[in-house]
């Protein structure tokens, strides 16, 4: 594709350049340690000749999860090019790591981690110029500019995949839409999670004979052995207890929670609620809270087994999600009672487990449409609702089988998307 506005690119890099103290500062706590924050400005080591990795770029550690199906099939089909994954946070690194780690000891390419660079231009152009991807793959949202312009001077097809533009990113990128449309420009191909969201690209100036309607990746769930060996470990050891895990929350969302579960330990005094907060540098501050509140607390990053005096079992460790949703009677999906837009509402549903969520559901508005299309939902609008929810749905058992099996079915029915991302991708590698 070509067209565009350079000039509005500029402006964007002026932008960032005068910003750049607070950009480094941002970049000073999201390290991991062990690691050079040179990658920030694309130092990293030059692939050669014969290893040009395939890159897929995601945010933090939501898209990594949700992206772990592709990287998958990624792997194993194509193990001659080794899979770099980049992403912008530490606990989307750590994510990648694990991943990379447990790949390491699978059939299939090697996998790597390097953070994204600052989209100051020489930085993109440094990271684009050392890494030599055979193809760039741009998760959801994640359009840098100077990166995507950056692969076009180099001759890098770009994909994005899983394409998703909100109401709430859709109106900041129409006001930047030049910039979004030169952007848009380097673009090869986009799979878009549904027909909206492909219509919001094109309305920023994607073309739409390079656009298809894949569907959500996030539906394309691995359900991985491990994972349910953990769950069901887990459900064995709480003994029947009633239980609900409150999974990816926020500040401000945890108080209303433990709010509410102590107004339900009143009714049922056994109930547990396994907390898992959505950044691990906040896992001190949420074990401090539970304390506060008179909440025994079991954390399970120090081994702490969760008693039959334990209230509150917190999830301080990454990657184990899927797995403590597993184990539960109910699932609260966090960042939906205070204003940052939910979270993956498929992970518990996969996991045949009810799912409940808060009014705050920008960023995934589409899952939440289907899941209520076939009544595998339960919406709360506060505290005080969801506590009411809780207490019903724990005496009603046939009523949370009915949402579990709701809920896997509209996962099971909906797969697909990860085949028609791979045969996208496939025509960009082909060229």
């Amino acid at each position: 594709m070509a067209g565009g506005h350079p000039w509005t690119r500029r402006l964007y890099s002026a932008a960032l350049l005068a910003l750049a103290p607070l950009l480094w500062w941002r970049v000073w706590r999201e390290h991991r340690a062990g690691r050079s924050r040179g990658e920030r400005l694309g130092w990293i080591p030059a692939s050669s000749d014969a290893d040009r990795p395939l890159w897929l770029h995601c945010a933090s550690v939501g898209e990594v999860q949700a992206a772990q199906p592709l990287i998958e099939a990624l792997r194993k089909r194509y193990p001659q090019h080794r899979l770099v994954i980049t992403t912008m946070t530490a606990t989307g690194a750590e994510r990648a790591v694990a991943l990379a780690e447990a790949a390491s000891d699978e059939a299939g390419g090697e996998v790597s981690h390097y953070f994204l660079p600052l989209d100051f231009p020489c930085a993109a152009r440094r990271f684009v110029a050392r890494l030599r991807p055979r193809l760039a793959i741009f998760f959801e949202t994640e359009l840098w500019p100077n990166l995507l312009a950056s692969c076009a001077r180099r001759g890098v097809p770009v994909a994005v995949v899983n394409g998703r533009l909100s109401a709430r990113s859709f109106r900041t990128y129409r006001r930047l839409r030049r910039l979004m449309q030169e952007a848009l420009s380097h673009v090869d191909w986009l799979g878009a999670k549904s027909r909206q969201d492909a219509e919001r690209f094109a309305a920023l100036g994607m073309a739409e004979d390079a656009t298809s309607v894949t569907g959500s990746l996030k539906f394309d769930i691995a359900l991985n052995d491990e994972a349910l060996e953990v769950s069901e470990r887990l459900h064995t050891l709480l003994g029947g207890r009633p239980v609900w895990v409150a999974g990816s929350t926020h500040p401000g969302e945890d108080e209303a929670l433990l709010t509410a579960h102590a107004r339900v330990r009143e009714i049922r005094s056994e109930a547990l609620l396994i907390l898992v907060p959505r950044h691990p540098r906040r896992f001190e501050a949420v074990a401090e809270l539970c304390a506060a509140r008179g909440l025994a607390c079991a954390r399970r990053s120090k081994g702490e087994a969760p008693g039959s005096e334990t209230a509150v079992y917190l999830g301080d460790t990454m990657g184990e999600l899927r797995a403590l949703y597993g184990a539960a009677d109910l699932a609260f999906v966090g960042g939906s009672l205070v204003p940052v837009g939910g979270h993956n509402l498929l992970e518990p549903a996969a996991m045949g487990v009810p799912v409940l969520t808060g009014p705050e559901l920008a960023n995934f508005e589409d899952v939440a449409e289907t899941l209520r299309e076939h009544q595998a939902l339960v919406e709360v609008a506060d505290g005080e609702a969801l506590t009411a929810a809780l207490l019903r749905l724990f005496d009603e058992p046939a009523e949370r089988q009915r949402l579990a099996e709701a809920g896997r079915t509209v996962v099971e029915a909906n797969r697909g998307a990860l085949a028609r991302t791979l045969d996208g991708l496939e025509t960009l590698l082909s060229r």
